[in-house]
């Protein structure tokens, strides 16, 4: 339905020329106006509604419009997903399944399971016994699909094109109940496989309407972000040695917007790599061959080394439930205890042996922070 209330903004208030000069602010700004028109104008919904139904019933000149907003879209998507240093194989949104949700919608009344109520919609009960919180409705009274009919037909088709082991869908928390009625009707067509789709749910950003308007555009925070980590930079004299003070303050920024925990921030994780960094170049050549690990007998040394120990336990649950959150706070903690152990285990003017098991054991703390970064979506720095 979003789609045919742009469909009928871009008809009303689009320009082509602003489209192709800055495609999502456009198509954002014309989809905020016509969804205040269509609050105070019926006929403008009733479009909506007509453009959406000539959509699904692959009207051409609909297609086209939603295959170019689409293609723009995805052109932008992918630019902006180069900053983050996200690469996605393959774009295939559930509106790609039109068509398809006719098969679906075929399959569930072949089951005898899709039920018409009287207001013309389809329905599917999930409990068997009539409870309003199971009614699932599959299509609407003009024989439009819905939301759910078009993720059935995309789940089908991925298991017929991938024949996947697990199907993850990462979307906001107020999706669960549609993600639990989707896998449960699988289940109810027949598909053992729907056991192996899982939904991973997040938190909405706080004050965000796209209706309304009140959004921030990603783009236009990686920008600020850039900005003032490059002001902070400027104003600390070692920054002056950088080759390349955009890449780095591009990164540090992503540290900080990917990570924000407990008052830390990934600029902390940033600054502690490129802290052990340095260490090593300073003190590298002399002492990493002459070392031995009976010398690291000090409390600071044994909190690291128990703490490297749970690096393998803390990916485990990650990759058990999905969740970064675990990645996060051991990284942070380990970052505390370098700093505690930067300050009292000297490098400089110690025996060579010790120097050497000091400098081995930082280099284990920042080989381990590098890699939980890397995990996370974070390129390491190794000067800032």
């Amino acid at each position: 339905m979003q789609f045919g209330l742009l469909g009928t903004g871009f008809q009303l208030f689009g320009y082509e020329e602003k489209l192709q000069s800055n495609p999502l602010q456009h198509l954002f700004e014309v989809y905020v106006q016509v969804n205040k028109e269509a609050a105070d104008d019926k006929s403008v919904a009733k479009a909506a509604q007509e453009f959406f139904q000539r959509l699904e019933l692959g009207d051409v000149q609909a297609l086209s419009l939603w295959q170019k907003f689409r293609d723009l879209s995805i052109e932008e998507y992918i630019r902006v997903y180069k900053r983050l240093g996200v690469y996605f194989d393959e774009y295939s949104g559930e509106s790609f399944y039109r068509e398809k949700s006719q098969e679906v919608l075929k399959l569930l009344e072949s089951k005898g399971l899709l039920l018409k109520t009287i207001k013309g919609t389809a329905v599917v009960d999930l409990s068997g016994n009539g409870d309003p919180s199971s009614i699932c409705t599959v299509m609407r009274s003009d024989g439009t699909s819905l939301y759910a009919t078009r993720d059935l037909a995309a789940a089908i088709d991925r298991m017929d094109k991938y024949n996947f082991d697990t199907m993850i869908y990462v979307t906001d928390k107020g999706q669960k109940k549609h993600f639990q009625q989707v896998f449960q009707m699988l289940k109810i067509m027949g598909y053992d496989w729907a056991e192996r789709c899982q939904h991973v749910p997040f938190g909405v950003v706080q004050g965000m309407k796209t209706r309304r308007g009140d959004v921030t555009f990603l783009e236009d925070v990686l920008n600020e972000i850039q900005l003032r980590m490059l002001q902070n930079m400027a104003s600390i004299k070692t920054t002056k040695e950088l080759k390349n003070p955009q890449e780095t303050a591009e990164r540090v920024g992503l540290a900080a917007l990917i990570i924000q925990s407990r008052g830390d921030t990934g600029v902390f994780l940033q600054y502690t790599h490129a802290r052990l960094h340095s260490l090593e170049e300073t003190f590298g050549c002399g002492y990493l061959n002459d070392f031995n690990t009976a010398c690291l007998q000090e409390p600071q040394s044994v909190s690291i080394l128990q703490h490297l120990l749970r690096f393998d336990e803390v990916l485990y649950k990650s990759s058990q439930d999905f969740q970064p959150r675990h990645i996060v706070s051991y990284l942070l903690t380990l970052s505390h205890l370098a700093a505690v152990a930067h300050k009292t285990l000297q490098i400089k003017d110690s025996p060579p042996e010790v120097a050497g098991a000091r400098l081995h054991l930082f280099k284990a703390v920042r080989s381990v922070l590098a890699n939980g970064m890397k995990l996370l979506g974070i390129t390491p720095v190794c000067r800032m």
